[in-house]
């Protein structure tokens, strides 16, 4: 008797591991401590704003942002930098260009871009922002400082120049300064507003980098106020302009570095809300990356609504058929999640089936099937080929320790070709509308690989190296586990890795 009872709990313990039958089971909570942040760098006591991606000669990716506090005075947002040479690891420079005093054109900083002359100056060009007007030219205008060492820098303020005729004096802003082969001259883009046209990308050419000659826009959307953060860059036989409204970054696309630039079905990469906004791009090692920030929390945590700065979030560009642009996660993460993580797995809720590192699960209409693999570590790389049954919800949830047994769910939505987040409990997921998504095809192949990037309450997903969606998931930390799921449909997740940094 005694060794029937024994094999039968040995049976039941394999059964939930290798789908052999249905028994639910639990995981104990794993310790959880959160960690210090390497991949989405932020300040101590601060947040990264807009960013302005340079790469030295030496070979470093040197991101400069807009410093933002809770206790912005009259005076804000100074530039600050970080550096890195591998996007997992990043050395904090600490205080670059500072805004200026009342009465300064800048007297608060915008957004500029950096860049390194034919002699080896260093150039800063940037949004002077004074709210009381600078005597009616306007309240913004475009400002230039100088470095030879990109540590201490010289402004000069006889550079400065306000928005031409018919131009918003308050709305102009976000300088991008490059060099251009086609016309053998300075490019100067500027987000600006046009009086009749809206918001648009202003062109301004120089061959000496102080005296700016207007050329008109090249792109004029006639859709958002303003363009803020516009970049241009080529990549196959393309050209790409970012930039970013409505808490969003958009892209456009044309054949020539001056357009015209046509705006594709869906030219969001990732989500909405200030999920990842004011992005600019650089071409580091051989691959472009776009570099924002994640916005931080709103009035509640998990609801799907962002303020203005956060961490950074930098994105590597996949070049899809011609004309698309998609996201991964940086190539280099390779080299920071090295160490392989064993987990179990055991149904909690409806139809599953565990065999090894493959989990199916499915629901009927009105109610839902998930699978617990544990608690979630604090930094993880998840990894695995997800098919999606039609006109279903599946994705990853979040929840079950014993200090919170809730879930809350990540969605791959088939039924609203949407991925989204906004803290809704798994069982109440149908009563609200997503408000943190990003919309995504699933009429393509029925197969999808899907990666997660966790560190902390940040949870990067990214699908098919076509989209991201990024989140604040306050709900898988602190012992939170990670799970599979699946709404009123089925999901197959097949060869589910995790790895750690080592």
């Amino acid at each position: 008797m005694k060794r029937f009872l024994s094999f039968s709990v040995f049976c039941a313990a394999a059964l939930a591991l290798s789908g052999c039958g249905q028994q639910a089971g639990s995981l104990p909570d794993d310790p959880y401590e959160p960690v210090a942040y390497s991949l989405y760098p932020i300040p101590d006591d601060a947040y990264v704003g807009d960013t302005m991606p340079f790469v030295t000669e030496d070979n470093t990716l040197e991101l400069y942002y807009l410093y933002d506090t809770d206790h912005n005075g009259q005076a804000y947002h100074p530039f600050w930098k970080y550096s890195t040479k591998n996007l997992y690891e990043y050395k904090d420079h600490g205080l670059a260009l500072n805004f200026g005093q009342m009465g300064d054109p800048d007297i608060a900083l915008g957004t500029g871009s950096v860049l390194q002359d034919h002699d080896g100056l260093y150039h800063i060009f940037y949004t002077g922002h004074n709210d009381y007007g600078n005597n009616g030219k306007g309240k913004e205008c475009v400002m230039h400082a100088t470095s030879t060492d990109r540590e201490n820098w010289t402004k000069i303020p006889e550079d400065t120049f306000f928005s031409p005729d018919n131009y918003s004096k308050d709305d102009f802003r976000d300088p991008e300064v490059f060099w251009s082969d086609e016309e053998n001259c300075w490019w100067m883009l500027i987000a600006a507003r046009e009086n009749t046209q809206g918001g648009v990308v202003a062109r301004y050419t120089s061959d000496d980098l102080k005296t700016w000659e207007f050329k008109g826009p090249i792109f004029a959307p006639m859709a958002q106020y303003m363009c803020e953060c516009p970049d241009l860059f080529k990549m196959g036989n393309k050209y790409f302009l970012t930039y970013s409204w409505d808490c969003v970054t958009y892209y456009a696309v044309g054949d020539s570095p001056t357009g015209p630039f046509s705006v594709p079905a869906d030219n969001v990469l990732d989500g909405n809300n200030f999920i990842f906004y004011a992005a600019k791009t650089a071409e580091f090692n051989g691959v472009r990356y776009l570099c924002g920030w994640l916005g931080r929390a709103g009035l509640s945590s998990d609801s799907g609504f962002y303020q203005w700065a956060g961490n950074m979030l930098n994105h590597q560009l996949v070049l899809l058929e011609e004309g698309k642009l998609g996201v991964r996660e940086p190539e280099t993460f390779a080299e920071y999640f090295t160490e392989d993580k064993p987990f179990k797995a055991v149904k909690k809720e409806g139809t599953v089936k565990i065999k090894d590192n493959n989990i199916d699960v499915s629901a009927k209409e009105g109610s839902y099937a998930l699978a617990d693999m544990g608690t979630r570590a604090p930094t993880v790389m998840l990894e695995c080929d997800v098919t999606l049954g039609e006109n279903g919800l599946a994705g990853f949830a979040f929840g079950g320790s014993e200090a919170d047994p809730s879930w809350t769910v990540l969605c791959l939505n088939t039924r609203e070709n949407k991925i989204h987040y906004e803290g809704t409990e798994i069982q109440d997921l149908h009563k609200y509308d997503p408000e943190a998504f990003t919309r995504f095809d699933f009429n393509g192949p029925g197969e999808h690989h899907v990666k997660l990037v966790c560190e902390n309450e940040i949870v990067v997903m990214y699908v098919d190296d076509t989209k991201a969606l990024s989140s604040r998931i306050t709900h898988s930390t602190n012992g939170a586990h990670i799970g599979v799921f699946a709404d009123g449909s089925s999901a197959s997740f097949r060869n589910i890795t995790m790895k750690l940094p080592e």
